[in-house]
């Protein structure tokens, strides 16, 4: 049974992955700093196993600390070796996601996702740990009004946040070419995750202010705002508003699952895959969507455009379902679904 470090697990993306993980049958050691997060998820993801007869406790480890911390992270591989279960991959999720707050705070996001990320990948050498499975994201791509993004799409990030995702990347090719025959990777660039695990035990949990559309359709729904601001209804689109690609988060859960096999199969490589589902959905369509399922009202307002969006954001995601026994299974309707069903168990998130 293969051990696994998962960074930033605790999280809305790494709890769902830490399940999926758990359901394969692997050992989990989780490190997460819990400033964005709550280390209940994974207590929630236990719950789960046990509503399914499986019994995950034995097989999860979690330790609170910052992937910055070169002796923590250098004390978990260590000790790993000790208990005969070493490290044979990494999943990389830890890191500060919102785009907005990058631009206002751009070198703490450089500094705590960048310099996170090399710190760890100093450990992982070390300790001969060379498969990683790295948590990108589509704003390493420049922007397009029309057509779909490809992996081999121009890479021009327009914020801070996705600049620290592409600087990344270029860390983890270099240490690629400098150790050809060690490194295998894959570099998964997410699009939009919504949604949540069918349960309504784990979901979407931000400590701080959401920078993305579902959480406040969320709140709207639940009355918690009064209501939601479309920033423009003039794009260039079939309703004038922002088109998206919106994966549920389960599939993206299980995307990591099988990079991690993936890469455990074949030759090294590195590897930079989009995972979405290929279909566009309009701002309009995914609040009507999200009404219609789920019966409630989500009232909205039209506002000026917001600074940095464009209008056509979606996956050519054929390279990410040939390389990995990978497709996304679930639609529209039920993120809309899974999601609202979390809201409802989960008003004010983990307490």
């Amino acid at each position: 049974m293969k051990t696994i470090l998962v960074t930033g697990g605790c999280g809305y993306i790494g709890s769902h992955t830490c399940l999926a993980l758990l359901q394969a049958n692997y050992n989990l050691i989780v490190i997460d700093s819990n400033i964005n997060s709550s280390k209940i998820s994974l207590n929630k993801v236990i719950e789960i196993g046990r509503l399914n007869n499986q019994e995950y406790k034995k097989r999860l480890t979690f330790i609170q600390g910052d992937i910055r911390n070169k002796v923590l992270l250098n004390d978990i591989f260590s000790k790993a070796i000790n208990k005969n279960n070493r490290i044979e991959a990494v999943i990389h999720l830890a890191g500060l996601k919102a785009v907005s707050k990058s631009v206002k705070e751009p070198m703490i996001y450089w500094e705590s996702n960048v310099w996170g990320s090399l710190v760890l990948f100093q450990i992982m050498e070390k300790f001969n740990c060379f498969n990683i499975v790295f948590s990108s994201s589509a704003t390493v791509y420049g922007v397009k009004d029309k057509g779909y993004l490809s992996e081999e799409s121009n890479l021009e990030p327009s914020n801070p946040y996705g600049e620290t995702k592409l600087a990344i990347e270029k860390i983890l090719s270099d240490i690629f070419k400098s150790s050809p025959h060690k490194w295998r990777i894959v570099n998964l660039r997410y699009f939009n995750p919504i949604g949540a695990h069918p349960s309504g035990l784990i979901g979407e949990n931000p400590l701080t202010l959401p920078d993305n559309l579902f959480p406040f359709i969320c709140k709207v729904a639940s009355r918690k705002l009064s209501h939601l601001n479309i920033f423009g209804n003039d794009w260039p689109t079939f309703d004038g508003t922002c088109i998206r690609d919106y994966i549920h988060v389960m599939d993206l859960a299980e995307s990591h699952l099988c990079a991690l096999e993936y890469l455990f199969r074949n030759k090294t490589q590195n590897l930079s895959l989009n995972i979405g589902t290929g279909k566009g959905t309009s701002v309009i369509e995914l609040v009507n969507t999200f009404i219609k399922v789920n019966n409630c009202k989500v009232p909205y307002k039209f506002v000026n455009r917001r600074d940095g969006d464009v209008p056509f954001v979606v996956a050519e995601n054929k390279l990410s379902i040939s390389k990995l026994d990978w497709s996304p299974k679930r639609s529209l309707i039920e993120m809309c679904k899974d999601g609202w069903i979390w809201q409802q168990n989960n008003p004010e998130g983990y307490k």
